[in-house]
């Protein structure tokens, strides 16, 4: 079973995905909150799965409370995912930076969110792949081009060819069919480099792949 946390200060927002949510036989939410600090608090109390988290909430927000829970070593394995809206993107960014696993827009699909949570929880893949890598690549082109890092230098070369198609957003399978892996064996290089690289989830993979110099935002697309 899946616990979801809902963190939105708008009660039908909340009402709508818990209706959603709870129809589905392995998903279950566990709670309720209204603002980033009673979502670090929650997270402590309940242990959820995965965080469906608003950007922008009353005193302490969704960037400060994903913050807060990814520095929290006994949240480990919690996955946040934002929740925003395309006129915020420019909250994206940060919330990657920040810890989150992915995004979601608040608009988005029935079967979309069913499928993020699914998806986070698992810690798969980026949620909605597609907008994350346009959006990523946008914000990125802001930050000055990066030298290479010396920190990447403890990936062999195969390591470094699957971390650059998890900065584009594939899945395991899609690695695996793309570097006729056994999707087994995708997995099992995505674990190691996160180990190696001490990060936290694929985001966050994709972030260091910018900043780090691996990739250029132009070398991704749709």
């Amino acid at each position: 079973m899946i616990k979801v946390l809902l963190a939105d200060d708008q009660r039908l927002v909340r009402a709508g995905f818990r209706s959603i949510l709870e129809d589905e036989d392995d998903l279950v939410v566990v709670g309720e909150v209204s603002d980033g600090e009673e979502a670090v608090a929650a997270c402590r109390a309940l242990q959820p799965d995965v965080v469906l988290m608003d950007i922008r909430m009353p005193g302490s927000d969704g960037l400060e409370a994903a913050r807060q829970i990814a520095a929290d070593s006994r949240l480990a394995d919690v996955k946040v995912v934002m929740l925003t809206t395309f006129d915020v993107d420019d909250y994206v960014y940060g919330a990657l930076r920040a810890g989150a696993t992915g995004f979601l827009v608040k608009d988005t699909e029935p079967e979309e969110l069913l499928q993020a949570v699914r998806v986070a929880a698992r810690g798969d893949a980026l949620i909605s792949p597609s907008i994350t890598r346009r959006l990523i690549a946008e914000f990125a082109g802001r930050v000055k081009a990066p030298a290479p890092s010396p920190r990447l230098a403890v990936l062999t070369g195969r390591e470094r060819e699957v971390m650059e198609l998890v900065a584009a957003g594939l899945t395991n399978d899609e690695i695996a069919a793309r570097l006729v892996l056994s999707p087994a064996t995708a997995k099992t290089h995505v674990s190691r480099i996160m180990s190696k690289l001490d990060v936290r989830d694929r985001s966050q993979l994709v972030i260091l792949a910018y900043e780090s110099g691996m990739v250029s935002p132009g070398w991704l697309t749709d």
